[in-house]
């Protein structure tokens, strides 16, 4: 028997008793088990298996009163789960965490066990800020990250960065090749950090336990995955970027494409510069001079933090000033400033407006269905709403509902503006979720966009850009070729006019005011659009 099986079996060894903390459940519905006077009495008994249960209590589904494995298929699991989860609110508790296994017998059934705590779902309202890491490769970005959550030393292998990286591959081969997540924050007593191997349950932990949070969307920095890079530094609600530079290497050319693509965006910036054991002060100083003219080559002020103070750097960031910390993930220079830093620096992207959230990755989860995961860009989203989602190819949106809501594996019953969360929806497959989509409130009445009108720069190109020009763009999570038709016909390095752009494939949704980057190669270029034209 698997490890994760063992505690399907212990829960089942333990047995539902009168005075114990497990519950046997076949099911729950909606229809049945939330009626008034069933209903009470229902989260009345849940309070009583909590309170046997110290605070806590395993609720076991699809399984018979003598817990014999009945099974139950997908769809009534989730509305099992859904069920539980309004009874844990009434009897002041919560669902923290839900392990399924497949039943063999008639078609596909489901059991699981449902691990409650007392006290509430986790409260959303405090501050959160989110913060999208860039560089080189090999330049530390992961493993600082890494040694910031963690509070833990690097042992000069990258071992760290193991608490990020979530593909095997990347972890044999030292190297980010897709987003991954980092999450820390703090509470009176200072930082609160992950400390257990096992993400899941300590992730979920900080996000239970820390009053402020600061959550990590690192990005990748192999050149070939610049792709992949700009989606996470354009397509997420960051508040602040933190550029990476490594001591013994200095700023290089993937260094400054990933500035670029930070200041495009008006995202306020810090550099720290890394793996400063392995060199020499002589070095170092070299090092930041480098980082300081290259900062000035795009019009921004260095604010070098060792000199100025933190007080500074706090007052000062924004988009003409960018603080500048000494890093090692080996000897823990730096990360205490960093840590005060991150403890103080105030939320920057606006939380306004109706719920908006772009679909970055799409989960088939067993037992509870589609999940679509994103950041709120905008509002406010609960479970139990009733959303739109779209455009699909044809420019169509379709009716979804929230089953449940999570942030950083911890269930939460909403989710505001800058949380990375992941959806639950039902009325949906996993299939039909593709990355661009957006999700709205039901009553919205968006509008498919196929071609827009936009005031574009050129940040870098071989010659000039003339009519039919198809570089990839990149605006909120879409990634899609598209074709530029230039007002006067075409746009040189340096240029700045308006130019048609038309999606090649299909439409998304595209509101004025956004910011995109388009990219071919090594040519590069920023966009804000001024006017859309519906899909046609």
């Amino acid at each position: 028997m698997s490890p994760d099986r063992a505690a399907l079996q212990r829960a089942l060894e333990r047995g539902e008793t009168q005075g114990g903390s497990v519950e046997f459940k076949e099911r729950l519905t909606r229809e049945v088990h939330l009626e008034d006077g069933r209903r009470e009495s229902l989260a009345a008994q849940l309070r009583h298996r909590i309170l046997s249960g110290d605070g806590e209590a395993t609720y076991v589904v699809g399984v018979t009163d003598d817990g014999g494995l009945a099974g139950v298929p997908p769809e009534s699991f989730s509305e099992s789960m859904d069920v539980l989860s309004l009874l844990a609110e009434e009897a002041g508790a919560h669902i923290e965490d839900v392990q399924t296994w497949g039943v063999e017998g008639d078609g596909e059934g489901i059991v699981g066990v449902a691990t409650l705590r007392e006290g509430s779902v986790l409260a959303t309202d405090d501050e959160h800020i989110v913060v999208g890491t860039a560089g080189h490769v090999d330049h530390g970005k992961s493993t600082l990250v890494g040694s910031l959550v963690t509070g833990q030393s690097d042992d000069g292998e990258g071992g760290i960065r193991g608490y990020l990286d979530v593909q095997p591959h990347e972890v044999e081969r030292g190297l980010s090749a897709d987003l991954s997540y980092g999450v820390y924050g703090f509470d009176d007593d200072g930082a609160v950090r992950m400390d257990n191997p096992d993400r899941k349950s300590d992730r979920a932990r900080v996000v239970e336990e820390a009053d402020r949070l600061v959550s990590f969307v690192d990005t990748v920095g192999h050149e070939p995955w610049l792709r992949t890079t700009i989606r996470g530094l354009v397509g997420q609600k960051l508040d602040y970027g933190l550029l990476t530079v490594a001591a013994d290497d200095g700023p290089t050319r993937t260094t400054r494409e990933h500035l670029g693509v930070l200041l495009a965006t008006e995202l306020p910036t810090l550099v720290a510069v890394t793996k400063t054991d392995l060199v020499g002060e002589e070095r170092i100083e070299g090092v930041e001079r480098e980082v300081e003219r290259l900062l000035r080559e795009v019009d921004r002020t260095p604010l070098p933090v060792a000199r100025h103070g933190v007080d500074a750097a706090v007052e000062e960031i924004g988009r003409t000033v960018v603080p500048v910390v000494r890093t090692s993930a080996v000897t823990g220079e730096g990360l205490d400033v960093l840590d005060e830093l991150f403890e103080r620096l105030p939320k920057t992207a606006g939380t306004d407006g109706e719920f908006r959230m772009y679909v970055d990755r799409s989960y088939d989860v067993k037992g509870v269905g589609a999940v679509a995961s994103g950041t709120v860009m905008s509002g406010e989203v609960e479970a139990g709403d009733e959303l739109l989602l779209g455009p699909t190819a044809d420019g169509s949106f379709r009716e979804v509902e929230v089953r449940s809501i999570e942030m950083h594996y911890h269930r939460v019953d909403r989710a505001k503006a800058g949380r990375i969360v992941g959806i639950a929806l039902k009325g949906v497959a996993e299939e039909d979720l593709a990355r661009g989509m957006a999700l709205l409130p039901r009553d919205a009445d968006p509008t498919p966009v196929r071609e827009f009108e936009a005031e574009v720069m050129v940040l870098n190109h071989p010659t000039r850009i003339g009519d039919g020009y198809e570089p990839v763009v990149h605006l909120e999570t879409v990634s899609e070729a598209a074709a530029f038709y230039p007002e006067d016909g075409q746009l040189l390095p340096g240029d700045a006019g308006r130019s048609r752009v038309r999606f090649k494939f299909r439409p998304y949704l595209v509101e004025e005011g956004q910011k995109f980057v388009f990219r071919e190669g090594r040519s590069k270029g920023v966009g804000t659009v001024t006017d859309v034209t519906p899909a046609g």
